[in-house]
């Protein structure tokens, strides 16, 4: 178990829902559960979780919507408040989200702002969301200005990772992940970014207690953090190593880039970035590389124009005013403390450097 001020109770093993109504009787017990999947998780996992909570004696209804990013929104938002408001639930009522990083985030907004508040646990079902989506209480829809720009902290009453749910994951998935362990390890552990070298695409699809370690040491990485800086007011911007261009690459692409290789591409320009700038170790970059290429994930950042992406950088929650900000590392497990601000011309030429129609004009 993780657990500190300002992060949730988090349980991670493999057969875990087993112990699930325990749990909700002591963090969050009531009369009734709405599990919110969507439908491709739904199939896969929602009669065992479903079961779980029913073991409880409380009443369990299920609600669905599609899968994917694109249902990150605040259409799908108000399809779901309204469903629920339908139904008659009252603040006495426990949401569940059982699925990735979109349906924690989802219904965690769902949660923070229907009736000004109802309690919800987070059953993550991929890799993303067991070490990174469902921890910490982000949640939020993406918006046509940018990713996850409309929001709210509100954590879930806790967090059960039942590590066998990994069994139905598809490799992308897995890769899709693996982009967040990376990043973790690179923030703070160079023994764990060690291992991750050592064991590779062995990492991929991973068993037993290689699975177990992934999980658990780059869950708790990100909870240590979350524990200092709930509401990301300072050290907790370092977890956006990555995303800051990253996000906007995928906003860019129209959600259509997913966000493991969104990151994947962010860890490596951004230490690129750091290093020109002289604040990261040399070579820093090309180890993040070796190591995201060896996962089966994208390293080159994309052929957008500066001018393509720019404005979604100067959205970015980190952004103050008219100055862009990045959470960068000194190396790796070293973070800086803090958020850097970086001129905007230094981000263009490292942008413009991947466009060839850019370079050649």
């Amino acid at each position: 178990m993780v657990r500190g001020a300002g992060a949730p109770p988090v349980r991670i093993g493999a057969g875990a829902w087993a112990r699930l109504p325990a749990w909700l009787a002591r963090w969050a017990p009531t009369e009734r559960y709405v599990l919110v999947a969507d439908a491709r998780v739904d199939a896969l996992h929602g009669d065992r979780a479903a079961a779980a909570l029913a073991a409880t004696g409380a009443a369990v209804e299920r609600l669905a919507f599609a899968p994917g990013e694109r249902s990150k929104t605040r259409r799908t938002w108000a399809r779901l408040s309204d469903t629920l408001l339908a139904r008659g639930v009252d603040r006495s009522t426990v949401l569940v989200a059982l699925g990735g990083g979109v349906t924690t985030d989802l219904v965690g907004f769902v949660a923070a702002t229907l009736l000004r508040g109802l309690r919800w646990v987070a059953l993550p079902t991929s890799l993303l969301a067991m070490v990174d989506a469902a921890l910490g209480g982000k949640t939020g829809v993406d918006v046509p200005a940018g990713k996850n720009l409309v929001g709210a902290f509100h954590p879930p009453a806790f967090v059960v990772a039942d590590l066998e749910a990994l069994d139905t994951l598809p490799p992308r998935h897995w890769r899709e992940g693996l982009a967040e362990t990376v990043k973790h390890a690179a923030l703070a552990d160079e023994a764990f970014f060690a291992w991750l070298e050592a064991e590779g695409p062995r990492l991929i699809g991973a068993t037993g207690r290689v699975r177990a370690r992934l999980v658990r040491r780059s869950a708790a990485i990100k909870q240590a953090i979350v524990r200092r800086d709930p509401t990301e007011a300072g050290v907790r911007m370092q977890l956006n190593f990555g995303h800051t261009l990253g996000h906007a690459w995928e906003a860019a692409s129209g959600y259509r880039m997913p966000h493991g290789a969104a990151v994947a591409r962010g860890l490596v320009s951004e230490a690129r970035l750091g290093e020109r700038l002289g604040w990261t170790a040399p070579g820093t970059a090309a180890r993040l590389a070796r190591l995201l290429e060896r996962l089966g994930l994208p390293t080159a950042p994309p052929p957008y124009p500066p001018e393509a992406v720019l404005p979604y950088l100067r959205r970015d929650k980190k952004a103050h005013g008219a100055t862009l900000r990045f959470a960068l590392i000194a190396g790796i497990g070293r973070p800086l403390p803090s958020a850097r601000p970086v001129p905007e011309a230094e981000v263009a030429a490292l942008l413009a450097a991947a466009c060839p129609a850019v370079t050649a004009s």
